[in-house]
């Protein structure tokens, strides 16, 4: 009975990962597809001229900036779906006071 409680948790936090990594995948696809397309807009009306003309971000249309922007927003959601812990918790601090203290104690033995 114990065990089965625990596989049906393991497999119900294994589907909720999955999703969120398909979230990911399709917010990656979006992303591309979207730049992709407003690239070849650009590109074909020449509108990828005001570049050289009026610098980097182009005539104040953000064509470059939302690119970036999005893009940030996408490593964030990398960063949340992947599990890397960004808080300083207690346990986090134990855990380096420990690593530390077993560093030193290597280093005088």
């Amino acid at each position: 009975m114990k065990r089965d409680t625990l596989h049906n948790y393991l497999r119900l936090k294994a589907e909720n990962k999955v999703k969120r990594l398909k979230g990911f995948y399709f917010h990656l696809l979006l992303y591309l597809m979207v730049n992709l397309v407003w690239f070849c807009v650009l590109l074909f009306s020449n509108h990828l001229s005001t570049y050289y003309e009026y610098g980097f971000w182009g005539m104040g249309y953000g064509h470059v900036s939302t690119a970036v922007i999005w893009g940030a927003i996408l490593v964030v959601h990398y960063l949340l779906i992947s599990g890397i812990n960004l808080s300083f918790s207690k346990k986090w601090e134990e855990r380096k006071i420990q690593e530390f203290l077993e560093e030193e104690k290597q280093y005088w033995e």
